[in-house]
């Protein structure tokens, strides 16, 4: 098995001339060419997970230093057991461990394939855990694995925990609502179908972040809409880029404003 050093996201050998993720318009080849890393050699030099409590229950992931995009993998900590969300492209047994200490993990999902990781080796190191992938994106698995199983539309992981299917930055993007989190009020796990900026009181949607490339207003609106049944007050993104309150009302304004200046409404502006 080999990483891809720009995403991160493992593939099977004899791996191809290119990662066909990074081959796709909405990621990119870096100019000097395709590398593949391995997990030993990250380790052998010093590649260490980092494990950090964002709320009650919910737990940050991040690769220090950041391997491939450098996403935060997200902890959710039910009474049933855990959700490891947008698993990050390095484990080790020591972080494997840290995990298994804050109870038995029920899953491993990620918001998109950009978000895939290691997937299949966190499982391995969790003792076999499902990896549920979208079956929408199946075609993007660099790593196929008795344990990965197909899901689509919504799929319940835990009480109060559920995998919803939105697209928009791919066919089988997701988002994961807890809830419980937000001391009650819920939380929404997401990627780059509904990703929090920095301003911290807006969304984006976006085929492609490193390419600009935006997704139409009535995607905006067609993804605000497939969640205005969810209760939740809180978001974070897929780099715990977070809307601390309010995120329901700022997802809703968020898809309007992005339709609006697709449409043309604010062309005077420009």
């Amino acid at each position: 098995m080999l990483i891809c050093a720009t995403c991160a996201v493992e593939r099977d050998e004899p791996v191809p001339a290119l990662c066909p993720i990074c081959a796709d318009e909405r990621q990119y080849v870096p100019e000097d060419g395709q590398k593949w890393l391995t997990l030993d050699a990250m380790a052998q030099e010093g590649q260490q997970l980092s494990l950090k409590e964002n709320e009650p229950g919910l737990f940050g992931i991040r690769a220090e230093p950041k391997v491939g995009i450098g996403q935060t993998a997200q902890l959710v900590v039910t009474p049933e057991g855990s959700l490891l969300w947008d698993p990050v492209g390095y484990v080790d047994d020591s972080a494997a461990k840290a995990v298994l200490e804050r109870g038995p993990v029920l899953a491993i999902a990620a918001s998109h394939p950009h978000m895939f990781g290691v997937q299949v080796e966190w499982s391995h190191r969790l003792g076999g855990v499902p990896v549920l992938v979208a079956n929408a994106d199946r075609r993007w698995l660099g790593r196929h694995d008795p344990m990965i199983e197909y899901w689509a539309g919504s799929h319940s992981v835990a009480a109060g925990l559920t995998l919803r299917q939105t697209g928009g930055h791919f066919p089988g993007s997701a988002v994961a609502h807890w809830a419980a989190g937000a001391g009650g009020r819920g939380v929404l796990l997401t990627g780059d179908s509904v990703f929090p900026n920095p301003d911290r009181r807006s969304i984006a949607f976006m085929r492609s972040y490193p390419n600009h490339l935006p997704l139409s207003g009535a995607v905006a609106l067609r993804i605000a809409a497939q969640l205005e049944d969810l209760d939740f007050d809180r978001i974070y993104g897929n780099f715990n880029n977070a809307i601390a309150s309010g995120a329901r009302a700022v997802l809703h304004d968020s898809a309007q404003r992005h339709n609006a200046w697709a449409r043309g409404d604010f062309d005077h502006l420009t």
